[in-house]
């Protein structure tokens, strides 16, 4: 099975903050302290400007509190909401300073939650009708990969393995330095349980995926297959293991993809190459 991370801890939020602030606050904000005075308050809508799904408005408002807890935020939309352009999905009020300090570091992480959100709503909406599920992958910005995945559960979309830590996925690497697939299969059988964790082997001919097949093994990773050998590859498993597409998989093609009949469809695409959705807080 998968996980999903349908729910980021406080604690986990505030780690990413302290580093965010750190790097973009250093010693102070110098022009916010020379032209704005701390009795300043203003009242702020955060506004979007793209269409797309919405995601990180928890994590926007922590931000804004991380450095000034008395910052008002009212959120109007909840994560995993459908925006248009021109929505309002979050009202702020306070102290013009604390505001503009953390203005930066929360948009920055809200628009790069929402892009992964909206683009993985797309690959997801691409494949409706067929009864694969898109998967993310460990393809993340070091840091922030709790972020990143709970976007792509607020776009629809699965978690594959967290890390290196919740699943064995055996790969071409690692079938070179045991010798050879059956040898890296057995030998992570006798070193961990896989009744508890899932052991997964990245194929890349049908020539492998009948060795995992004679192996038991559950779940097969069809790496950069064409279509045509995707098709050949579900029709000699016939359900005997979960299997999943994974390699250069754009929008444009996921839907043939789907339309083999495999399980998953794996894209490292959601948060290797993010396109930020475009969301602005503007002051009253």
């Amino acid at each position: 099975m998968t996980t999903s991370s349908t729910k980021l801890a406080r604690n986990v939020i505030d780690q990413v903050l302290a580093v965010a602030f750190q790097e973009d606050l250093g010693s102070g904000d110098l022009t916010t302290s020379a032209c704005i005075r701390d009795s300043v308050s203003v009242s702020a809508q955060l506004r979007v400007r793209d269409a797309g799904i919405v995601a990180g408005l928890h994590v926007f408002s922590a931000a804004l509190h991380f450095l000034d807890d008395t910052v008002d935020v009212e959120l109007v939309n909840s994560d995993g909401s459908s925006v248009l352009p021109g929505d309002i999905v979050a009202r702020v009020s306070g102290q013009a300073a604390s505001i503009l300090s953390a203005e930066r570091v929360a948009l920055n992480l809200l628009q790069r939650m929402s892009g992964i959100a909206t683009a993985t709503s797309q690959f997801v909406e691409a494949i409706a009708g067929t009864t694969a599920r898109i998967l993310d992958t460990r393809k993340t910005v070091p840091g922030l990969r709790a972020l990143d995945k709970y976007s792509v559960v607020m776009g629809g979309g699965l978690n594959h393995r967290f890390g290196l830590f919740d699943a064995v996925l055996i790969k071409d690497n690692h079938i070179r330095a045991a010798g050879s697939l059956d040898k890296a299969v057995n030998r992570a059988r006798q070193e961990i349980s896989t009744n508890q964790l899932r052991l997964q082997v990245e194929c890349d001919t049908l020539g492998q995926v009948r060795q995992c097949l004679g192996l038991g093994v559950g779940w097969i990773l069809l790496d950069n297959m064409p279509v045509s050998m995707l098709s050949a590859a579900v029709v000699q498993v016939q359900g005997r293991a979960k299997l999943e597409a994974s390699g250069g998989v754009t929008l444009s093609g996921v839907g043939e993809i789907a339309a083999t009949g495999v399980d998953y469809i794996s894209i490292g695409s959601l948060t290797h190459s993010v396109t930020a959705l475009d969301i602005g807080l503007d002051f009253e």
